[in-house]
């Protein structure tokens, strides 16, 4: 398997387009409230719902935005690192950065 940092560069290079980052950040930041939620109060279909939130946005923007297949079948747990990594960048203004430092130019 990979090491982050060489799984990293991967996981940018998959996710150029902007749109398909915000669907990921919002899809990141609703699936972990909505999971979060239903384990604290032992709903576990809101925890359920919360997988289907998280994924379904992410995997919707592979297909028809980047045409491209979602990391998270490669490397689940690799994947969900870079994913909260990612939202972690975008909403601190820093993920143009992350791309410069690959070489890379977003989309």
């Amino acid at each position: 398997m990979d090491s982050f940092a060489t799984f990293w560069p991967r996981y940018l290079r998959a996710h150029r387009h902007p749109a398909t980052r915000a669907l990921h950040v919002a899809g990141t930041l609703v699936g972990t409230t909505l999971v979060a939620t239903g384990v604290l109060t032992r709903r576990p279909r809101l925890a359920l719902a919360g997988l289907a939130a998280g994924y379904g946005p992410a995997w919707f923007a592979h297909a028809f935005i980047e045409r491209n297949r979602p990391e998270t079948f490669r490397a689940p747990i690799a994947s969900l690192r870079a994913d909260y990594l990612m939202a972690w960048h975008v909403l601190n203004g820093t993920i143009d950065a992350e791309y410069a430092a690959i070489g890379e130019v977003p989309a």
